[in-house]
């Protein structure tokens, strides 16, 4: 597949915006039974006795559907070389079943690397947001990016 994006396409100040995606019930609890099982991730009813009243998503749910969501957005499209890491997580709300999210992805940094000239990399916020426009959650990453050139 040729890249539509390189690393030089995303300077600092940049903004994607990505979604939305609607959560349902059974997608929370089926991710929950894998990876995160607690009550108030699979027990509609348990939940209701918790701290949060509902069922919700694992905060690692949420980190997923905000990867395909910059997947769906961009990332299949770009010539991405992987990620060194994520800096900063931060879950602000719940996200219950029916909620809708949202993304934008804001450039905060762009560099190239300096052993490996044609590696970009690109420091990235990511802003998911529910269907009311409320902050649900933040991701702070670098990513690795082809450039089109070495110079």
């Amino acid at each position: 597949m040729t890249a539509k994006y390189y690393w030089e396409d995303f300077p600092v100040g940049d903004k994607r915006l990505c979604g939305p995606v609607t959560v349902s019930a059974e997608e929370i609890i089926d991710f929950a039974l894998k990876f995160d099982p607690q009550d108030f991730h699979i027990d509609a009813e348990l939940a209701k006795h918790s701290r949060f009243g509902s069922l919700i998503a694992s905060g690692w749910h949420v980190c997923a559907m905000a990867m395909r969501l910059i997947c769906d957005g961009f990332m299949l499209e770009t010539a991405g070389l992987g990620s060194p890491g994520v800096d900063k997580v931060r879950w602000k709300q719940p996200v219950r079943p029916g909620d809708s999210l949202s993304l934008q992805a804001l450039v905060l940094g762009a560099r190239r690397s300096e052993s490996r000239p044609e590696v970009g990399l690109v420091h990235w916020h990511w802003d998911i947001t529910n269907q009311l426009g409320q902050s649900i959650a933040e991701i702070e990453s670098t990513g690795m990016v082809r450039c089109r050139s070495t110079a």
